[in-house]
């Protein structure tokens, strides 16, 4: 039984890595006979992640578009260089079927060494509105996977490309864990009032962390128990305000402990975190990172507002007076909380690493015909 060598292009943030993994894995387990192998850059967060993954992978020295210091360019000119040598080699060792763009400056190089070589290529855009590297290949790629249905008229061209799956994540289980029994293992009521999940990605925000320390020094609401993950950077500082309403965390893992017991969330607004709480039918106060990559989660949170599944609330105005009337206002109004929970529902795609495999080696198999 021979291999199919599919080559994953992206990375720099966990948003244009971890989409991969989660497809690659599906990938794996449809068709033992699939071979992923992924490319990234060596200063991005995949120089950790992929040794310890399962998958054979090349790091280059890859550099984004120093836009704000253009003199700094040519170090992107000379990774680019190095970088097409190196994918020569291993493109005429595994001869992939395909190459799957995930995002990030980490794909570009990839995906025009497919352009030019005649690899077929797909995408994974994770975001309402797609970076640069998912639209300048527009003219190429087979299918694009889209995180936000939003993001298809941002790239434009055929609609017939563009699939609405979502954002590949780790599905959570079906039926849903009973939420009575997921309080009471964080030792809160089983019945009565809300729990709010905190947090700010996965290595915590300072920004929300002093607003909301503010917040509970002050006095959350009496029916209201928070579940406040602050990235362990800054847990000491936070450690201390743990009390009998409010359990302060320095990482979550699981993190699906936390999703099962919660009503609410406050987050920021990167495409797997929505996605997750989505798929866990949880609403969300978000917080949009103001530094993203062309501020692509103020686009986001903007168009989950739009879609009724999430209110945004931008960093700027993110005071404790507007948190604590925010969260009141909606404790206070279940018709609100209910709506933005079908939103949230409307808006959850579970399954969206299986979808895209399958049509991945849906394509595989055409071509091979």
């Amino acid at each position: 039984m021979s291999e199919r060598s599919i080559l994953f292009a992206g990375g720099g943030t966990g948003g244009h890595l971890y989409p991969g993994l989660a497809i690659a894995r599906t990938l794996v387990r449809l068709d033992p006979t699939a071979k992923p192998i992924f490319v990234g850059a060596q200063r991005g967060i995949e120089r950790t992640v992929l040794p310890a993954s399962e998958f054979p992978h090349l790091l280059l020295d890859l550099h984004p578009l120093y836009r704000a210091k253009p003199w700094e360019n040519w170090r992107t000119v000379r990774g680019a260089v190095s970088a097409w040598r190196a994918l020569d080699a291993l493109v005429k060792r595994e001869r992939p079927r395909l190459v799957v763009g995930t995002g990030g400056y980490a794909a570009g190089v990839a995906l025009a060494y497919a352009v030019r070589h005649h690899i077929p290529i797909v995408q994974q855009a994770g975001d309402s509105h797609p970076g640069l590297t998912a639209r300048a290949f527009k003219r190429w790629t087979r299918e694009y996977y889209l995180a936000f249905p939003e993001a298809g008229r941002v790239i434009g061209g055929d609609p017939s490309r563009f699939v609405d799956t979502g954002a590949p994540i780790e599905p959570p289980p079906q039926p849903l864990p009973d939420r009575a029994a997921a309080r009471q293992a964080w030792n809160f009521p089983a019945h009565g009032g809300h729990v709010l999940l905190i947090y700010g990605g996965s290595q915590g925000s300072l920004a929300i962390n002093r607003v909301v320390a503010e917040w509970v020094q002050r006095g959350i609401p009496e029916n209201l128990y928070v579940i406040w993950m602050t990235g362990r950077a800054s847990f000491a500082e936070f450690a201390a305000l743990e009390g009998d309403r409010v359990r302060v965390r320095e990482y979550l893992s699981p993190i699906a402990d936390a999703y099962a017991a919660a009503d609410l969330a406050l987050a920021r607004a990167g495409a797997m975190t929505t996605s997750e709480l989505f798929a866990w039918r949880i609403p969300g106060v978000l917080v949009p990172l103001p530094t993203a990559a062309a501020d692509h989660q103020s686009a986001n949170a903007r168009a989950l507002q739009a879609a009724g599944a999430a209110i945004n609330l931008p960093q700027s105005e993110l005071t404790v007076d507007r948190l604590d009337s925010t969260v009141r206002s909606l404790l206070s109004a279940p018709g609100e909380m209910a709506r933005l929970a079908a939103g949230a529902a409307a808006r959850a795609r579970p399954h969206a690493a299986e979808t895209i495999a399958r049509r991945i080696l849906a394509l595989l198999d055409s071509a091979s015909r």
